[in-house]
């Protein structure tokens, strides 16, 4: 008789525990990273500045970060580094750390979603999902059960959308296909940058409820990177707020995990406090900035 598993600890006693006496490596640190293009030339420019955080590793719950700060302040420059994707990859000084060890390289223990829609046109929804376990060398037949499962997870009919090509889906179907291909592979770490800002406002919010759903029920870290205030709000559990380029962390806030949809949250008065006072912050610096 297999015993259920217990239940995870509530977020905040989680990482209270996990501050105090950490069980493993974190699951990312930045150690004083800096980072610029181009370096020595007219067009040398400093992305990030400095930039320290650690996040660490919760014992059998997944975090979600939420990225956001005036445009330009390097919030992608973060997401791939830590994906270890030039050429934002290699910093120009400091340390990126995953899971304990320098970054070198991508890696399986890292997926990304990105806002523009990347796949194989000449495949079909099965085949992109799949493709990841394709290329793990899975047989053919179990890859495909486990992509229909997960195309069934992320909202879509297995039956009806699984044979269909790109160019047949909708932008928001397009990125549950996205979401599943990297999740079908179980990443310690999954990156998402800007992933549901080419959406209309209402499948937007369709898609925050389902990437809730998803995340909560497994362990993995989630950074997401978003221009929208609301967004970073209802998803994040941390927040990193960044300053005007070159970016820096200028504010860490922690939010309680949402228990309503996205539309229902919106309207709930802690909410739009929340979302006040970073709007207020990113105004600010933007007007110090001479933006507006």
């Amino acid at each position: 008789m297999t015993q259920d598993k217990p239940a995870a600890p509530p977020i905040e006693a989680a990482r209270a525990a996990a501050q105090a006496a950490p069980e493993g490596p974190h699951v990312v640190e930045f150690r004083n990273v800096t980072k610029t293009y181009y370096p020595g030339t007219r067009r040398a420019f400093t992305a990030i500045k400095d930039v320290t955080f650690t996040v660490e590793d919760l014992p059998n719950i997944g975090e979600l970060i939420a990225i956001i700060g005036p445009s330009g302040c390097g919030k992608s420059t973060v997401l791939k580094m830590i994906a270890g994707l030039e050429p934002q990859f290699p910093p120009s000084s400091g340390e990126v750390l995953v899971l304990g060890q320098p970054v070198g390289a991508p890696g399986a223990d890292r997926g990304m979603v990105f806002q523009e829609y990347t796949a194989f046109d000449n495949r079909t929804v099965l085949d992109n999902v799949a493709f990841g376990l394709e290329c793990r060398g899975v047989h053919r037949a179990e890859r495909h059960a486990r992509a229909l499962e997960w195309i069934r997870k992320v909202g879509l009919d297995p039956q009806k959308d699984a044979r269909k090509y790109p160019q047949q889906l909708s932008g928001g179907m397009k990125q549950r296909v996205a979401i599943a291909r990297s999740l079908i592979l179980n990443p310690r770490i999954l990156l998402m940058d800007e992933p549901f800002g080419a959406l209309d406002p209402m499948t937007r919010l369709r898609m925050q409820d389902l990437l809730i759903a998803l995340w909560s029920s497994s362990e993995t870290t989630v950074f997401f990177v978003t221009h929208s205030i609301d967004e970073a709000v209802f998803l994040g559990d941390r927040i990193y707020l960044f300053s005007n380029p070159p970016g820096t962390i200028v504010e860490q806030a922690f939010a309680p995990r949402p228990t309503v949809p996205a539309v229902e949250a919106h309207a709930q008065p802690e909410f739009t406090e929340r979302t006040r006072y970073i709007r207020e912050k990113i105004a600010k610096m933007e007007k110090e900035a001479g933006r507006v």
